[in-house]
């Protein structure tokens, strides 16, 4: 029995270079993804066959093989090992992406771009970050992680129009296939091959708790939210560059014009407010104003659409509650979910973020087709709201983080022992300790963990 606590350590250079590894693969494939959501709608309606409907499946199709084939590559990197499942996807990725560069019809754009979300690795990159990773700084590489994804969308917000300008659509699909390759090249050269591959209850989807999680109110309430988030984002995206440029008369390459300075302030303004959340356990108030502004900004965007200023003002408004709604979400469900079923409650989470984002390509394409730009924005502010309504009864989060220590060696009484001590230390809010795994799962309060008190409880076990 050798339980060990390290919670001051600092990372290793091993950890840390594999953490920032797979942040960078991360980051390009979802930059392939992202770098043609600003532009598509404008270059997809002039393709042979095109209509708003299908225009609006070939930004979203993604999101339905995303999800579907989610789950599975998970479970399959288990048994077959997580460098080949990251390889297979981000080879469909880049097949996908090929397949839309050599197309010259809307539907071979949509054929590449479901084919593109089939290759969903990224559950098996968290996995493999976990592989690579001790228990105390996984939380750390997560975080890693999340930046690269923040940072990708950003850039692709600014550079997509830019890269469109330069190489068409073709060419920035190429561009996609080659992130995609990139990606390949960075995960064998730099990326550590772990010694061992394990189940990791924090990371990963564990079939038999899917009934648990699905019965768990306030979860369903932040499934709901970034089904909602990402079907208005999506929906959005379908018709804005459309205003942009005919509107406000604005070519597809100027785009960056506005959606940098916007995108700047926005992230700016919204980190106050993540302090106010998360350091004044706020978090609630913050969470539910916030999808507020998406309701105002969209339900402007319906009537408001001729003036530059208006518009940027409208941009700002949404790009920052997307922003920080986006950043948040992951963090409720942390703070929410079971101890032991944390990586359970993020796949289905993350399910529902990709269904909303097929549904609001498609949803908003037929809308489009059917009614108008106006009233997919009415659609999407119906969207909102509705989740605010829900958002409204959320129970206040308490102001809780996830804590995984090393706990090898101890029997499945000790490990139930060590569980009940691990709740008498202050700070400590709840505690699992799960000896099959050797690792003890707690929520703490940082302002108040006695650090002391828990390191030596656990050197009094291990002696």
């Amino acid at each position: 029995m050798n339980p060990t606590l390290q919670l001051d350590t600092p990372m290793t250079r091993a950890e840390v270079r594999a953490s920032l590894s797979l942040a960078a693969i991360y980051m390009l494939r979802m930059l392939g993804m992202f770098l043609i959501l600003p532009v598509l709608s404008v270059f997809a309606r002039e393709l042979p066959d095109a209509s708003p409907q299908l225009v609006g499946f070939a930004i979203s199709a993604y999101g339905l093989t995303q999800a579907i084939f989610q789950i599975p590559f998970g479970l399959w990197s288990d048994r077959y090992g997580r460098k080949r499942l990251i390889v297979l996807g981000l080879l469909l990725f880049a097949a996908g992406s090929a397949l839309a560069a050599l197309s010259d019809s809307i539907y071979g754009i949509i054929a590449g771009r479901a084919l593109q979300g089939a290759g969903a690795v990224a559950g098996v990159i968290m996995a493999l970050a976990a592989d690579l990773t001790r228990e105390e700084h996984r939380t750390k590489a997560m975080a890693l992680i999340g930046i690269s994804i923040g940072m990708s969308f950003a850039l692709s917000m600014v550079i997509g129009p830019v890269l469109s300008g330069w190489v068409g659509l073709h060419g920035l699909f190429w561009i996609i296939t080659a992130l995609a390759l990139l990606g390949i090249v960075v995960l064998y050269s730099v990326v550590p091959t772990p010694a061992v591959s394990r189940f990791h209850r924090d990371t990963e989807m564990r079939p038999a708790s899917l009934k648990t999680v699905l019965a768990n109110r306030e979860l369903l309430r932040l499934d709901l939210g970034i089904f909602c988030l990402h079907l208005v984002l999506t929906a959005t995206f379908v018709v804005l560059p459309l205003i942009l440029r005919d509107s406000l008369q604005m070519e597809t390459a100027n785009h960056w014009h506005i959606y940098l300075p916007v995108f700047g302030l926005a992230l700016a303004s919204m980190v106050p407010f993540v302090i106010l959340a998360e350091k004044k356990r706020k978090m609630k108030a913050v969470f539910v104003s916030f999808i507020a502004l998406i309701v105002l900004s969209d339900v402007g965007f319906t009537w408001l659409q001729h003036d530059f200023w208006i518009i940027s003002g409208l941009l700002y408004l949404f790009f920052t509650g997307f922003n920080l709604l986006e950043a948040t979400l992951p963090s409720l469900v942390s703070k929410t979910a079971p101890l032991d079923l944390k990586g359970t409650a993020m796949g289905v989470y993350s399910t529902a973020q990709f269904l909303g984002a097929f549904v609001g390509g498609a949803g908003g394409g037929w809308i489009y087709g059917r009614y108008g730009i106006p009233y997919v924005f009415l659609f999407c502010a119906a969207v909102a709201l509705l989740w605010f309504i829900f958002a409204i009864g959320m129970k206040a989060p308490r102001g809780l983080s996830s804590l995984l220590v090393n706990v090898n060696g101890l029997s499945h009484d000790q490990a139930s022992s060590l569980s009940r001590r691990l709740l008498q230390v202050p700070g400590v809010a709840e505690a699992v300790v799960l000896a099959e795994d050797g690792v003890a799962y707690l929520k703490i309060d940082k302002e108040k963990l006695d650090r002391m008190a828990l390191s030596g409880l656990l050197q009094e076990v291990a002696a």
